[in-house]
């Protein structure tokens, strides 16, 4: 079984208008809600692809129930804690440019964390986890490095997506598959890295320090994978750019799906890449028809 763990979800509010003038009321031409997430987002877009998941993590309050009551919904299985505050709101604004004010995290108090270890505690080598997203501050940082070492001793496969101090704090613990951009990766690495040459050494260092899967992604320059046994590289497919937002994520559910799937590597590759370009070519999540279809103008190819 898959599941996903959103330790900070947020009822993500968007707004649509022409321009937007700071200082000025504004009055938004369109706007819609959605049960936000990086791990909840990989599980809407598995369900999607016809590969189910349990989706884990915080919830409370009325935003809380509104991220319940949408995932059921879709239906995707869910077990969430439930926890005393209000699950954050985040704005996404789409003007002229993309901006996001993110909400405030509720606090997490050690009764609500040590029910949702122990719901990981269960897992198995049937199991995979993908661990997606910021950790709330009211929990320790090193969070995600302490599951991946007690999960990797349960036999699970961990895949992780996440960012700064967190992603630094698991690479000595090992996890299956990480998916940082070139900018996290940069950080993570304290390098200049603009082109896929620059992100290689760096990769292959990781792999050789136990991470299996490196996936490097560069917008619309593509992406690394980097294994034990090779270096590839899929270009980008050709699209109009719609919507930057969950495009990482579908990239991580499309590779999953296609791994889960029994897929070869290149080809779970080919497949992830075509997930986040599907997103990123369309106003909400991409299309499985769409999927299918940029998976043909992806070329995957050793370096």
């Amino acid at each position: 079984m898959i599941y996903t763990v959103t330790l900070n979800p947020a009822m993500d509010y968007y707004v649509s208008l022409p321009t937007l003038e700071i200082g000025h009321v504004n009055r938004s031409t369109n706007d819609r809600k959605a049960a936000g997430g990086k791990g909840i987002n990989v599980s809407r877009v598995l369900k999607a692809y016809g590969t189910q998941s349990t989706a884990l993590g915080f919830i409370g309050g009325f935003t809380g129930d509104y991220i319940h009551a949408t995932v059921t919904e879709e239906g995707i299985q869910s077990n969430f804690v439930r926890i005393n505050g209000d699950t954050r709101i985040n704005v996404k604004v789409k003007a002229e440019d993309e901006s996001e004010i993110n909400g405030c995290s509720p606090e997490i108090n050690d009764v609500d964390l040590r029910t949702l270890e122990e719901q990981l505690n269960q897992l198995t080598a049937e199991d995979t986890v993908v661990l997606a997203g910021s950790i709330p501050p009211s929990l320790p940082s090193n969070l995600y490095a302490t599951w991946v070492e007690r999960l990797n001793n349960q036999g699970v496969k961990v895949f992780v997506d996440t960012s700064g101090k967190a992603l630094e704090q698991i690479i000595p613990v090992k996890p299956f598959f990480i998916k940082p951009n070139q900018h996290e990766l940069a950080e993570l690495t304290n390098s200049v890295i603009e082109t896929k040459e620059d992100a290689i050494p760096h990769a292959k260092a990781l792999v050789e320090q136990g991470v299996e899967h490196v996936l490097v992604t560069f917008a619309g320059d593509g992406a690394l994978l980097a294994t034990k046994e090779s270096i590839l590289f899929a270009n980008a497919p050709k699209g109009n750019l719609l919507n930057s937002v969950g495009a990482g994520d579908a990239t991580v559910a499309g590779f999953l799906h296609a791994y889960h799937s029994g897929a070869e590597l290149i080809d779970a590759f080919q497949y992830g890449m075509a997930s986040g370009s599907a997103t990123a070519f369309s106003l909400s999540f991409g299309e499985l028809a769409e999927v299918e279809r940029l998976t043909k103008e992806i070329s995957v190819h050793s370096i």
